[in-house]
């Protein structure tokens, strides 16, 4: 991995700027630097419940701030929520959110070791189970949690009361959500915690225990809600626009070659390990004629080479050079998700808005207009397995990149 500092033997200055890069907020800013300054090791925690078996590119704006501090030589907590995770978090829905079975939780939350680990240090993380401290608890010790907490107080959380107002069904068991990850910091003694800025109650919760059971109120820092390829919608594998961890090197090369310039901005800060400065100079070279789109090329290389490595990065950018370039398609294609897979090329050809009728999906097929992932469709029953995405071109000029489920 990365050299690692030892706390203290940087400037306080210095480690809050690479705090700082891409957070949204940082709570309490004098607090965090005291601690920086002791030259302590600090306990840093960030929590994910496995709901689902495979993260994206959204998940890991916070995993590399984890990785940041890392770096700086603290204490990583990785909690993966297996517990929390059968209540399901609440945040940012408007309807309860159905609860997963322990063995959906056990199987999602082996994957998830395996992909922190992508960019995490294995040697120096813990992983953690909230289970292990939660459900030793039982009865009486949820209701003392719980006493620590009025319902005006959850209430004043956005989703709960909009749902209140709307008088939509808010499930006793979701109050109890913002308090059980509260009680994590607890366990954990976490100094710091990071999150999503959804997650900011549910982080604030955290410091009010830790008041409670005497120990020091925790330091957070929230990160930013990355957009997918639409660059409209929060990333979200359901939404079709989402680049995974787990996707194949030439996939994720070639979604990340989709996205516009301006959301090229977005991802390189939050994404990419390169420097302040030298994203600053890509930005004056681009003002000054340059290509963006080499520079999102290099972007790509970055990321694919992070999960697949340099050999795979390079095929998949040679790939794209074969497909792409040479056959004049332009990046900046549209996303289009598409169910019910396996899908005939006539159906996804219309219900991706490439042609208006089945018949001129037929016509276009048998005039030798139709192209999915470059090659040539001369058979109307060529169908799209679920699970795959790929680009089809109609014509010379129509485009998309068509994710089938």
């Amino acid at each position: 991995m990365t050299r690692y500092q030892a706390p203290g033997t940087i400037p306080v200055s210095e480690a809050m700027a690479i705090i700082r890069r891409g957070a949204e907020e940082v709570l309490v800013e004098s607090e965090l630097e005291q601690r920086l300054a002791s030259g302590k090791v600090l306990n840093v925690k960030l929590g994910m419940d496995p709901t689902a078996p495979d993260l994206h590119l959204g998940h890991t704006v916070v995993i590399n701030k984890l990785r940041h501090f890392q770096e700086l030589g603290h204490h990583v907590q990785f909690l993966i929520g297996d517990f929390t995770g059968m209540i399901g978090d609440p945040t940012g829905r408007n309807a309860t959110r159905p609860a997963l079975t322990r063995e959906q939780i056990a199987a999602n939350a082996l994957t998830y070791r395996e992909q922190v680990f992508k960019i995490l240090d294995p040697e120096q993380t813990e992983i953690l189970f909230n289970s292990t401290w939660s459900e030793p608890l039982g009865a009486q010790g949820m209701i003392k949690l719980a006493a620590q907490h009025t319902v005006s107080q959850m209430l004043q959380r956005d989703d709960f009361s909009r749902r209140f107002r709307a008088e939509q069904p808010i499930a006793l068991h979701e109050l109890l959500y913002p308090i059980m990850q509260g009680y994590d910091s607890v366990a954990m003694k976490a100094d710091i915690e990071l999150g999503g800025t959804d997650q900011k109650f549910n982080l604030l919760v955290g410091r009010e225990l830790q008041k409670h059971y005497g120990q020091s109120p925790q330091c957070i820092v929230t990160l930013p809600i990355l957009e997918g390829l639409d660059g409209v919608n929060k990333m979200s594998k359901s939404l079709g626009n989402y680049v995974g961890i787990n996707e194949e090197a030439q996939s994720q090369f070639g979604k990340l070659m989709s996205i516009s310039d301006d959301l090229m901005w977005r991802y390189i800060e939050l994404l990419s390990f390169e420097s302040l400065a030298t994203i600053a100079r890509w930005r004056e070279e681009v003002a000054q004629g340059r290509n963006p789109r080499d520079l999102k090329a290099g972007f790509a290389t970055e990321i694919v080479t992070r999960f697949h490595g340099a050999h795979a990065a390079r095929e998949a950018e040679e790939a794209f050079v074969r497909r792409f370039r040479a056959g004049e398609i332009p990046a900046d294609i549209p996303n289009v998700s598409l169910t019910g897979g396996p899908l005939l090329i006539t159906a996804l050809l219309k219900q991706a808005g490439l042609v208006p009728s089945s018949a001129e999906a037929v016509r276009m097929i048998e005039q030798g207009g139709v192209r999915v992932d470059g090659e040539r469709i001369s058979d109307r029953m060529t169908s799209i397995a679920a699970g795959l995405t790929v680009v089809v071109q109609v014509g010379k000029r129509r485009f998309a990149r068509v994710s089938v489920a």
